[in-house]
């Protein structure tokens, strides 16, 4: 039981604390006129050459008087302990990210390429949180799931490499790949679910209308958080001829009304990144909006310390009563 862990219910007692000097100076006072002044015409008389040892250690039945009310003051005052359990409880979140892997994603007004920045930067964010499942769902002209949600996150950023555009049809099916990423989160029983939905172009296929797509995501409880990718203006796109590869200046053509109502309907924020250094400032920023739970639960009891300081008492007590009708009983 250390010190420091002790708290007192009843500290207002402790004020009596200070009587216990007031009794040693009325005792010292008591003890110089106790005996009344005796004259004689000669010492001659007397035996003993002043006080035995036992008169002087009688002083000691004062002490532990003092001590016991001291002890027994301590007591009034109700040292308790505690001791304390926290339940900690991490509740990750469920994350599922729709990235766009059109052509126009090859466009290299980010370094080396928007769909290269993109996956280069998504994967850091999978990898700053461990405690969230996640999962990877890209689309085109067509849309799959790369990953479900899975908190194996070695391999989900592994799966990562395997993305190239091309694999599937080309386009761009913004609400196709959310209905596909809504799906994979409307089960989950997670207490925030949100898509991170990446994209640098326009809807232009698809069975799904975008907007149907965010209604849904909203009726799931879904937050939608929706990215921009591409510069202002025109940006360098490769184009393959029969002489190799040229670039052509593309105009950037993102529907930004579409991914601002997208993440409005849904409680989230639309972003707007114009080049790497941007697009891992936008990641940060969801990182931060979407921190996982944690729940700290803190259990403390308290625990009576007061028959210990009760029991030394009644000891020094029973002691100085001892010793003053055995070894001191004959001592004024």
């Amino acid at each position: 039981m250390a010190l420091n862990d002790i708290e007192f219910a009843n500290p207002g007692f402790f004020y009596l604390l200070a009587l216990l000097p007031l009794l040693a100076v009325w005792y010292w006072f008591r003890h110089r006129t106790y005996h009344a002044d005796l004259q004689v015409p000669s010492l001659e008389s007397w035996q003993r050459d002043g006080k035995s040892i036992r008169e002087y250690l009688y002083h000691i039945l004062f002490v532990l008087r003092l001590l016991t009310l001291a002890l027994l003051i301590l007591a009034l005052a109700r040292p308790q302990t505690s001791t304390r359990k926290q339940d900690v409880t991490i509740e990750g979140i469920d994350i599922v990210l729709a990235m766009d892997i059109s052509g126009s994603m090859l466009a290299e007004d980010f370094k080396p390429n928007r769909l290269e920045a993109s996956k280069k930067v998504a994967s850091e964010f999978v990898g700053g949180r461990p405690n969230d499942r996640m999962g990877l769902v890209v689309f085109s002209g067509e849309t799959f799931t790369q990953c479900p949600l899975t908190t194996d996150h070695a391999i989900l950023i592994d799966l990562f490499d395997d993305i190239k555009s091309g694999m599937i049809e080309d386009g761009t099916a913004i609400g196709d790949g959310l209905a596909t990423a809504v799906n994979r989160l409307k089960e989950s029983q997670a207490i925030s679910k949100v898509i991170i939905l990446l994209t640098d172009g326009e809807n232009n296929m698809g069975s799904i209308d975008p907007l149907s797509a965010g209604e849904i995501a909203k009726v799931f409880g879904i937050r939608v958080y929706t990215i921009g990718v591409g510069t202002i203006g025109t940006a360098p796109y490769p184009v393959q001829t029969p002489f190799g590869t040229r670039y052509q200046n593309m105009e950037v053509r993102i529907d930004e009304p579409l991914l601002r109502q997208i993440a409005s309907m849904t409680d989230a924020r639309y972003f707007r990144a114009t080049d790497n250094q941007k697009l891992t400032e936008i990641y940060q920023e969801i990182d931060r909006l979407e921190k996982s739970k944690i729940d700290v639960t803190e259990f403390r009891k308290k625990h009576e310390e007061f028959l210990v300081f009760a029991l030394l008492a009644g000891l020094f007590f029973l002691l100085e009563m001892g010793l003053r009708f055995t070894v001191f009983r004959n001592i004024p």
